[in-house]
């Protein structure tokens, strides 16, 4: 299972409760990957991403607000993962076209395997919010440049298509390292997607 939990800080300094999780410690062996992530428009804002066995993870009717079960439109990951950048993005989507969104998304995942050449890339949206999507990419930035793409994140040419049918603006989350991984080398962990 995928799951995504939303959280806002409410202090400065104030460490965000879905960071501290037990059910989510890096070890867990139920939790097969995890990603931080925080806004770049709303610095207190963050996002955490896991992919999970079930039993990681709380029935739907016990959810706290901000946990979504996401469910997976299009998936795309190179053997073996090598990415040096990860970010995600979150579109909310109108009441009643939300399968536009999604359709617009698909089309943009096709063309970024191709132009990109990601190293994962994922589209899917929250089971318990279906106007939620959520679009992440990772991509090894050499191979991204080489593939001639302005940047490796561009979605800049399906905005204006999507924003008509969005509820408020598109919201980017860059990638915010754990802190057990923040010693390895590598800009994006081992543990992540």
């Amino acid at each position: 299972m995928r799951g995504l939990r939303l959280s806002q800080t409410l202090r400065p300094g104030q460490r965000d409760a879905v960071f501290s999780d037990p059910a989510d410690e890096l070890l867990d062996p139920r939790v097969h990957a995890r990603s931080r992530f925080q806004s770049v428009s709303e610095p207190g804002r963050h996002a955490v991403y896991t992919v999970h066995d079930t039993e990681a993870w709380s029935p739907a009717d016990g959810r706290a607000p901000g946990e979504h079960t996401l469910v997976v439109v299009r998936e795309f990951r190179r053997v073996p993962l090598h990415a040096s950048a990860l970010a995600l993005l979150l579109l909310t989507a109108r009441a009643g076209s939300a399968a536009s969104v999604v359709a617009a998304l698909a089309h943009f995942v096709e063309r970024a395997v191709s132009v990109y050449q990601p190293a994962y890339l994922l589209l899917a949206h929250s089971l318990e919010t279906p106007r939620l999507s959520v679009l992440m990419l990772g991509v090894h930035e050499c191979a991204a440049l080489q593939a001639g793409g302005p940047t490796a994140f561009s979605v800049d040419t399906l905005l204006p298509e999507l924003e008509p049918l969005l509820a408020a603006a598109p919201e980017w989350f860059s990638y915010c390292p754990e802190p057990e991984a923040a010693a390895i080398r590598s800009l994006v962990s081992p543990y992540a997607v």
